[in-house]
């Protein structure tokens, strides 16, 4: 009994110090912007630390052994899973869905600022070549020629001319730069962490069939001298859902473009 009140003391006197060394973390993550998850967990660790700071003062428990021992192992167990199970559970989980649905919100948003940039520079450049065909119309008339019809604005068809393949290849390179290309593969001496191979020359080594299968099914080809790789699937599988068709085919024109001899592109193998 005598250590009864020595030990209420120190209870006290630890609680406070884990009150305040909670309370200083807390604060500290929340001064620099931590999320709130983070914040209660220092809060919970410093209530851990705390309760084991004081068990260390805490009576001598008066033994047993036999069936009670027994029962007090399995119960101790009991509560201590329960307490990591449910408090594990009171967490965020990862959710591999929600992880992919906010990778496609940031494509699309990169997707749709690139494809409105390249239409406002596209109707830019429609609109001063019908100002430029109205100036010359204008001048023939002065001149006394012939009345000519001004041609519709955006083609010379009513349904718009197919894209150049200047443009095509434009959106390719657009692509290139949207879908990171550029972490796994190096191209003009830039880019690439050896995870995927050179491509400077791969429009001498695969057709743009070959390309496309490549890009949506990776596991149909693979660079020689990247067996480790392939066989890791560092090349990940996703952009059949990410990418539309014409944005694949507008990729598949850019790199049929890399056609530069001195670089030496390891040679497709085809796999599937």
């Amino acid at each position: 009994m005598s250590e009864q009140p020595g030990f209420i003391k120190s209870v006290v006197k630890k609680g406070v110090i884990g009150a305040v060394i909670g309370a200083v973390f807390f604060g500290a993550a929340t001064a620099l912007g931590f999320p709130p998850i983070f914040r209660y967990m220092f809060l919970a660790y410093a209530t851990l630390g705390t309760a084991v700071f004081i068990l260390l003062d805490a009576p001598a428990l008066p033994t047993f052994g036999g069936i009670k021992a027994v029962a007090a192992l399995l119960a101790f167990y009991l509560v201590l899973s329960v307490v990591y199970i449910g408090g594990a559970s009171l967490w965020p989980q990862y959710d591999p869905n929600d992880e992919k649905g906010k990778i496609v919100k940031l494509l699309e948003a990169k997707r749709r600022a690139s494809e409105q940039g390249k239409a406002e520079e596209l109707l830019a450049r429609t609109k001063a070549l019908d100002e430029k065909a109205s100036a010359i119309m204008q001048r023939l008339q002065t001149l006394g020629g012939p009345t000519v019809a001004a041609p519709a604005a955006g083609g010379a068809k009513a349904g718009g001319a197919a894209p150049a393949s200047g443009d095509i290849v434009a959106l390719g390179k657009e692509q290139w730069e949207l879908q990171e290309c550029y972490n796994c593969h190096k191209l003009e001496g830039k880019g690439g962490k050896k995870r995927g191979p050179e491509l400077d020359n791969i429009g001498n080594l695969m057709k743009a069939e070959e390309m496309k299968e490549k890009i949506l099914d990776p596991r149909s080809w693979m660079a020689e001298g990247f067996e480790k790789e392939y066989e890791k699937k560092k090349m990940p599988d996703k952009y059949k859902e990410l990418m539309e068709d014409k944005d694949v085919d507008s990729l598949v024109a850019f790199l049929a473009t890399l056609k530069n001899p001195a670089v030496n592109t390891p040679k497709p193998v085809k796999k599937k």
